[in-house]
């Protein structure tokens, strides 16, 4: 044990054995909330003694959930999953086939819209790819699109979901950050958001010329407004949920219940989901809460033992050695970037929020554009190999191999990479909305 304690006495043999491990039992198929745990006890018990170890994680695990900001992933989660089972899909993917359809390669383009506006609803990127990728798939077969091409415009636009509000992982990060503003973040979302969806149908845009993919029908005025009028009862979710934040009616974890009401109410007046389905609803979304609080209070312990063991502080003493704002950003992104490879967007924000954001603090960076920079990047990470989750579902709706997949989304890759330097370096495009209706 005295052994131990001298070599983990280095914070960088302590990341090495803290980060080894959790990476190898992560490989070896571990649920990532046991491998945290398991990691973190490792390492813990070279500064502690046993019992006091576990007697500090337990006490970590239950403090971590003890706020009420956690109520608003729940209410968000089930808001979401009612809004996708009834009937929402199909109505905003018709608006975006209006919006995009008069442009070259248009299913693809209306792939990217009905993307953005759904997870603008649902919160969710992996629902956004599963509930329009099956829908789009086949329209976009039958026009002759190939379907590699097809799915990659889904995998990329699908993380729009988690920048445009309302998104859970924004929640997580405000709770991690220490209380930044739910309300500045979600309003701060919105514009990279749209970045990334701009960014992706320029991509798409460029491809469907080379290929020769042609525009669809042109609606008549009356089909156009039939269409705008059926979605405009989900887009109104948008506008109460939003605007209630924003002119202070309620907050966002109030905003979370009310968004749960009315996806209630806008399914029971389509009457597209039966009683028995919305018992299956309640339940899917209980485990998947239970799942990510789980997830939570294991990264609880995490970040005290990476704080007791000086990891953070290394780590930012290493990256600050290059004293230039541009190349640590640089720095920052490449790290980032590189975990969303292998490890997923929940435990990758409760897990490296508490080492990166202070070396953004420290450089002048505000914690709310931090958290969309973190955000963004997490989200490209989960469209590529080899755990992306939006990857997994896109291709399994589309009905095609990962290895299928991968060469058509570089592009995508690249241009969003480009997008998100541009929010990296541009403050404004996270900052100027917040300020603007005086968040911040």
């Amino acid at each position: 044990m005295m052994a131990l304690m001298n070599f983990m006495a280095d914070p960088l043999n302590a990341a090495f054995v803290l980060f080894g491990v959790f990476f190898l039992l992560l490989f070896m198929g571990l649920p990532i909330s046991v491998v945290i745990v398991f990691s973190s006890l490792l390492v813990g018990i070279a500064y502690l003694p046993p019992e006091t170890a576990l007697f500090i994680s337990t006490q970590k695990m239950f403090s971590g959930l003890d706020s009420f900001t956690l109520l608003a992933i729940p209410f968000f989660i089930l808001a979401g999953d009612i809004m996708n089972k009834g009937g929402i899909a199909i109505r905003l993917i018709d608006l975006a086939r209006l919006v995009g359809g008069r442009l070259p390669g248009s299913l693809a383009h209306t792939n990217v819209i009905a993307n953005m506006l759904f997870g603008a609803i649902s919160g969710s990127s992996i629902a956004a790819a599963a509930a329009v990728g099956g829908t789009m798939g086949p329209l976009q077969r039958k026009e002759g699109y190939a379907a590699n091409y097809s799915a990659a415009v889904n995998i990329a636009s699908a993380p729009t979901g988690i920048l445009i509000p309302p998104s859970g992982p924004l929640i997580l990060f405000s709770l991690v950050s220490g209380g930044t503003s739910i309300s500045a973040l979600f309003i701060a979302g919105y514009i990279p958001g749209m970045l990334m969806g701009l960014t992706v149908m320029i991509v798409a845009g460029i491809i469907a010329r080379k290929r020769g993919y042609r525009s669809s029908v042109r609606s008549t005025p009356d089909e156009a407004l039939k269409i705008v009028l059926r979605a405009l009862p989900a887009l109104g979710m948008i506008v109460v949920i939003i605007g209630g934040i924003v002119i202070g009616v309620f907050t966002a974890t109030e905003a979370a219940a009310v968004a749960v009401l009315y996806a209630l109410v806008l399914s029971l007046a389509y009457r597209m989901t039966t009683p028995r389905e919305y018992l299956r609803i309640v339940c899917r979304s209980a485990v998947l809460t239970a799942s990510i609080l789980f997830l939570i209070a294991a990264s609880g312990v995490m970040s005290y033992v990476m704080t007791i063991a000086g990891i953070p502080d290394m780590i930012a003493d290493t990256i600050l050695q290059f004293d230039n704002l541009i190349i640590i950003f640089l720095i920052m992104n490449l790290c980032l970037l590189i975990i969303g490879f292998f490890i997923d967007l929940t435990p990758a924000v409760l897990i490296f929020t508490p080492i990166f954001l202070p070396i953004a603090q420290q450089m002048g960076m505000d914690p709310v554009q931090f958290g969309i920079m973190l955000i963004f990047n997490l989200g490209v990470g989960s469209m590529t190999p080899p755990v992306g989750s939006v990857l997994f579902v896109g291709c399994s709706v589309a009905g095609l191999r990962i290895d299928q997949v991968v060469r058509p989304i570089l592009p995508f890759f690249f241009a969003l990479v480009i997008a998100l330097l541009m929010v990296t370096y541009i403050p404004w495009l996270s900052l100027g909305l917040p300020r603007l209706f005086g968040l911040m």
